[in-house]
């Protein structure tokens, strides 16, 4: 099976997500507002629109074995297809803002069994629930008078629903990141992971540069310019080893698991389930991520999702975006 094949069978999977409890949002019109919030860009990702593919090794951990019986921690070097990108559906987002950036992986595991999963830049998502994020998205859309958006609805929304922007004032809080290869990617959702006996360790990851964090300063991220990070991780990744340490943290009893705004208490424990590193970059804008949705709920056994709203109704509006960008000509 070619990977537009599978990818269309995942979009059709994940329409009948839509249907259930979970997802009480139409994904359709989660999708048509965030074109409308941020522009429609035909054969781009409606979410990650600037990116590039990457492939990459998972080298699995004693710890993860002890953890999980998924096979991506057998100790055996695993394929993953990684794509790096700026956060929002614009191609032409500027790479020198403090904005999200993401880590998309998709870890090719024995037996045919695959592994997806969306990271971000900051220990939150953008909001708590699915109609949260649809309500979000609906006071930034412009006013068809003045083509901006109201900036009374915006600030009405965010009043009722002050969840929505810690994730921008997180990003804000930071400064821009020297490299994709070297800043923190959080996967904000609570998953469950679940070893050979049945035991089950919920828990929040996150992906730590081996290198360390680098970022720059005002002027040195104004000189970039626009444009630097893909040429600069094909660079590094030519040069030396860009790696990441796949971590988790480990909940506690009473810790809140359905919701990607409310991190896990910072001092709960840590343990690491392996080590991701990026073999090598695509030369263009194309490469093998192409179709792949990142569906964060394709899980393999041993890893089970957790009862976070807005991860189970991730899973439509990828289907949805991915359709549209396939009738259009898929450009990235």
């Amino acid at each position: 099976m070619n990977a537009h094949t599978f990818s269309l069978l995942l979009a059709a999977a994940a329409v009948g997500v839509a249907t259930s409890a979970w997802a009480q949002v139409d994904p359709t019109k989660l999708v048509d507002a965030q074109e409308a919030a941020g522009g429609k860009f035909e054969g781009y990702r409606r979410s990650g629109a600037k990116g590039v593919c990457a492939m990459a090794e998972f080298v699995g951990s004693p710890q993860g074995r002890a953890l999980s019986s998924a096979s991506a921690f057998n100790g055996k070097p695993v394929p993953v297809v990684a794509r790096f990108s700026i956060g929002g559906g614009n191609p032409k987002a500027p790479d020198n803002a403090r904005s999200q950036r993401n880590l998309a992986l998709q870890f090719n595991l024995p037996k045919g069994e695959v592994w997806q999963m969306g990271n971000i830049s900051a220990p939150v998502f953008g909001a708590a629930t699915p109609e949260q994020f649809l309500g979000r998205l609906e006071s930034l859309m412009p006013d068809p008078e003045t083509k901006k958006p109201n900036p009374e609805k915006v600030k009405a929304f965010a009043e009722a629903n002050p969840e929505v922007l810690l994730q921008g004032k997180y990003l804000a809080s930071q400064p821009v990141p020297a490299s994709y290869g070297a800043v923190n990617y959080w996967g904000v959702h609570a998953f469950a992971f679940v070893d050979a006996k049945g035991k089950k360790q919920f828990g929040k990851w996150i992906f730590e540069p081996a290198g360390g964090t680098q970022s720059l300063t005002d002027d040195e991220a104004k000189a970039k310019g626009p444009d630097f990070l893909i040429d600069e991780l094909r660079q590094r990744v030519a040069a030396s080893t860009v790696a990441f340490d796949f971590n988790l943290q480990l909940a506690e009893a009473g810790d809140k698991l359905d919701s990607a705004v409310t991190p896990l208490p910072e001092d709960r424990k840590k343990v690491t389930l392996g080590r991701l590193t990026i073999k090598s970059v695509s030369p263009d804008a194309t490469g093998p991520c192409l179709a792949i949705t990142y569906n964060p709920m394709v899980l393999p056994k041993g890893v089970e999702a957790g009862p976070d709203p807005m991860l189970a109704a991730r899973a439509a509006p990828y289907g949805v975006s991915l359709g549209r960008r396939l009738t259009e000509g898929a450009k990235q």
